[in-house]
Parts: structure tokens; C-alpha cells; sequence
């Protein structure tokens, strides 16, 4: 890849980010690869197995980040991995697009919300990075890796279910991906269903809603594995709730293997039902921590090699590890910042650029003080800074004054804490998860453009740490 190639294509990756949630973008989008850039034609290859999903449902928003970087006569044309004629695909996992893809308008939240029609192995497969072998195993992660293996390899013979809990970004998902994909490395005529919390209580919804509730049933009973992320966010859903221990129950006393994940261990998970927790409490819970020092530089060097980065020197990774102590997600975020950092100024990535480009968002301390930082404490920063008050920046006022405030509250939340969106949410006035991730979505795009913006966003991380005991 040429670095124009590189340079461009970076840049398209970061409005995508911007505009799509990030569990999409790290399934199915991620994944995409820039082939070559001829005059105003951008040529990406795609996994074989979700080329045609991305092209039908992320073709419009995919169009639209490309025009924003090259012009609006960019076109882009998206084809299965390995195939040398551009336009000539035969994709014969999906069916619908045709091969170049040109749109202009992007498509809804709704439909960048949902699953595709059947979420078999088709779902989270694409993405090379989440296999077992790119999971970079420690003392924080070792028995929930060591179950999911298991659960790969026998499936329904050892745990069943298997629970697998830790906060955000910790590699959850990136197990329940290595499952999925060692099954069907096994025994492909497996069928193996993966979805989400989020999008199960969708389908049910619409299901109630158009009479197909017996083909729900269906598409999720008749399944040999199911494989469920983000399970918390069934609490509070009660018909979504029954409909899941049915679904549950059917799997399990027919010997299917169920594993989930959540952001918190059963016992926490007050909201549901009781019925429910004993059942996810009844196999193996297997909890994963923040990663060690030792572990998150592996990370780091493993993602270097994978991606093919070029290091400026030795200690740059140093820098990222020892200054990103929360999840793995904001670790592969802050490699990403800087990778795209030194792109972007055709700088070596050193751990002099490193810093500079950590130390906005990440300044030193002391590991156990970033560590301590609440919600409350953010909230409680950002409203000293803006002169809001605590009653305000709760309320549904949305006047400049307070929306603004409130947004970079929500954005460090998630920056800076290992809460879930949902659990941010609750804390600022009961909001739901979209609400947050729609305000870390206009604060990222707004500090990367506006320099007061940034400004009052690094002064407000300042403040947090000269707070810090």
C-alpha cells in the first residue's frame, strides 16, 4: 500500500468511526482494506463472507466518509477478499448489491442498528483480528480464555452456559468472535447464531410488531451455538426478558451451547428477572480485568506486527502502555491516534510523538489515580469548569449552554472510566446508551476540528488530575 493509499484511507477510517457505533465498526468495517485509489475511484476488498452485507447496508455511509476526504466525485467500489477483477463478484453468502457501490445519502440509525437478516457466521467472522490467536493472553484474562477455548472445541460438553463478564473493552467480544470462528473452522455445517443483547430486543420488537413472532422463535432456537454480547442490556425489557429464558431453556435442555457476555457479573445484573440470573449463574462465570502493564504491551506489539506499523524506535509502545492503564479498547484507540498522528504529519512514530499526542487526553499519573476517576468526579469537574450546575447538567435542557457541558462530560465518561454506555447513561439523568455515544461522537468530531473546543476539553482533564488525591 502506497502511503498516499495509507494516508487517505486513515482518514476515511476516522469519519467511519465517527459515524457508525463502535461494536459496527470494529465487525464489520474494520475489516475493509484499500486496494488501490485510480483517479477518483476507490477500490477496498472486504471479508468473502460479509462483502455483500457491507456493501447493502454500509455502502451509502461508506460513500458518503469517502466523498468527505476526496471530493464528491469520489466513487467507491467494495469487492470480496482475493478476487483480482474488480466489479466481478459472485458472493454467494448474501444476495442483493451488485459489485461497484454509488450512494449518496446515508443510511438511518435504525439500519446501522440492526443485524443482518440471518446473523449466522456471517456476523462478527469477518474481522481477522478477533481469533484466538490474536488474543494476547494474562494473569487479567487466562480463565476466560481458557473456557472459551474449551467451549470452541466441545461445544455443549464442558460449560454450558458460559458467562463471560468484565467491563467495556476489556476483549469480550473478541472471545465470543474466536468462538464463533474455531467452531466453524471445526465443523462447518455448524450453525452458529450471533448477535446482541441490543439487537435480540430489536428482532422481538419487530417480530411483535409484524406477527412473525414463530419465525423469531425459529431463527433462534434452531441453532446448534448461540452466542449473545452485551447480555445486560435485556434488564428492565420484561417481554424481551421472558422471550430470552424461553430461548434459553429450549437451547439448553435440547444440548446446545449458549455463551454470553456481559459488563457485569449475573449477581449484579439486579434488573432481571431472578429466573434469568440463576440460569446464566448455573454454568461457568468467568470474569476478565483490565490488562496488566505487561500484558497491555503485548497487545501493543501484537497489533504493531498484525498491522505492519513502523516503529521509530523501541520505546514508543512503552509510552502507550504505561500511560493507558483502563481497557484494551483505549489502548488500540490511543495506537490508532497515534499511528494516524504520524500519518498525518509524516513524522516517525517515536515515543516523543507518542507523548505529544497522549498528552491531552492521557497526561502522566500515577496508574492507581486514572484508575479512581467516577462519573461523579467528571461531572462534578465539568460543571466547576463551565459554570453549570450539577441539577442542570442532569436536565433535559438543551440550550448551547448546557448541551455542550454535558457532552464532554459524557465523552471523558467514556474516555476516562471503564463504566458501559448504559451505565453512563443512567448516571446522567437516566439518558439511554445511544444518547451518550451520540454526544462521544459530536465531542470527537468537534475537538478534532475546533482548537477552543480541544482546549477546554484538555484543560478539563487537567483539572481532573490536579483533583486526583
Amino acid at each position: 500500500m502506497s502511503r498516499e493509499l495509507e494516508h487517505i484511507w486513515s482518514r476515511v477510517q476516522a469519519q467511519l468511526a465517527l459515524v457508525v457505533d463502535e461494536p459496527t465498526y470494529r465487525i464489520w468495517l474494520e475489516p475493509l482494506r484499500p486496494l488501490e485509489l485510480e483517479d477518483d475511484r476507490l477500490l477496498l476488498d472486504a471479508p468473502v463472507q460479509s462483502c455483500r452485507w457491507v456493501r447493502e447496508r454500509f455502502g451509502r455511509v461508506i460513500q458518503a466518509s469517502v466523498e468527505l476526504v476526496l471530493g464528491p466525485a469520489a466513487s467507491v467500489e467494495i469487492i470480496p477478499a482475493g478476487d483480482a477483477g474488480a466489479g466481478n463478484t459472485n458472493d454467494t453468502h448474501a444476495s442483493g448489491a451488485s459489485g461497484g457501490h454509488r450512494a449518496t445519502p446515508r443510511p438511518t440509525a435504525a439500519g446501522l442498528r440492526n443485524g443482518p437478516p440471518a446473523p449466522t457466521p456471517t456476523g462478527p467472522l469477518g474481522n481477522p483480528k478477533l481469533t484466538f490467536e490474536q488474543f494476547v493472553i494474562g494473569d487479567c484474562n487466562r480463565l476466560a480464555h481458557a473456557a472459551a477455548l474449551t467451549v470452541a472445541e466441545m461445544p455443549a460438553q464442558a460449560y454450558n452456559p458460559l458467562f463471560i463478564c468484565g467491563p467495556p473493552g476489556v476483549g469480550k467480544t473478541h472471545l465470543l468472535s474466536a468462538i464463533a470462528i474455531l467452531l466453524l473452522a471445526h465443523n462447518p455445517s455448524l450453525t452458529v447464531r450471533c448477535t446482541t443483547g441490543e439487537a435480540f430486543t430489536n428482532e422481538f420488537i419487530g417480530a411483535l410488531g409484524s406477527g412473525g413472532t414463530e419465525r423469531f422463535k425459529l431463527r433462534f432456537r434452531d441453532v446448534d451455538v448461540l452466542l449473545v454480547d452485551d447480555v445486560q442490556f435485556l434488564e428492565r425489557k420484561t417481554k424481551t426478558e421472558e422471550e430470552f429464558f424461553h430461548t434459553f431453556n429450549a437451547l439448553h435442555d435440547g444440548g446446545r451451547q449458549i455463551v454470553l457476555t456481559s459488563d457485569r457479573p449475573p449477581r449484579d445484573l439486579q434488573a432481571l428477572e431472578d429466573r434469568l440470573r440463576e440460569r446464566f449463574e448455573a454454568g461457568l462465570v468467568a470474569d476478565i480485568k483490565p490488562p496488566g502493564l505487561a500484558t497491555r504491551l503485548a497487545i501493543l506489539r501484537k497489533r504493531a506486527q498484525h498491522d505492519h506499523i513502523q516503529l521509530g524506535d523501541s520505546h514508543a509502545l512503552d509510552v502507550i502502555a504505561e500511560r493507558i492503564d483502563t481497557n484494551v479498547r483505549a489502548l488500540e484507540g490511543a495506537l490508532i491516534r497515534v499511528v494516524a498522528y504520524s500519518s498525518l504529519t509524516g513524522r516517525p512514530l517515536t515515543s516523543e510523538l507518542a507523548g505529544e499526542v497522549l498528552d491531552s487526553l492521557y497526561p502522566h499519573s500515577a496508574p492507581s489515580a486514572q484508575r479512581t476517576r467516577t462519573v461523579k468526579d467528571i461531572q462534578a469537574a465539568a460543571c466547576s469548569y463551565f459554570g453549570v450546575s450539577p441539577d442542570e447538567l442532569l436536565s433535559t435542557a438543551r440550550t448551547a449552554r448546557v448541551a455542550w457541558p454535558r457532552q464532554v462530560a459524557m465523552y471523558l465518561a467514556r474516555e476516562l472510566t471503564g463504566e458501559s454506555l448504559p451505565a453512563i447513561g443512567r448516571q446522567f439523568g437516566g439518558r439511554d446508551h445511544t444518547t451518550v455515544l451520540h454526544a462521544w461522537r459530536r465531542t470527537s468530531a468537534r475537538i478534532l476540528d475546533d482548537d477552543a473546543s480541544r482546549e477546554a476539553v484538555e484543560k478539563l482533564c487537567q483539572a481532573l488530575d490536579r483533583a486526583q488525591p
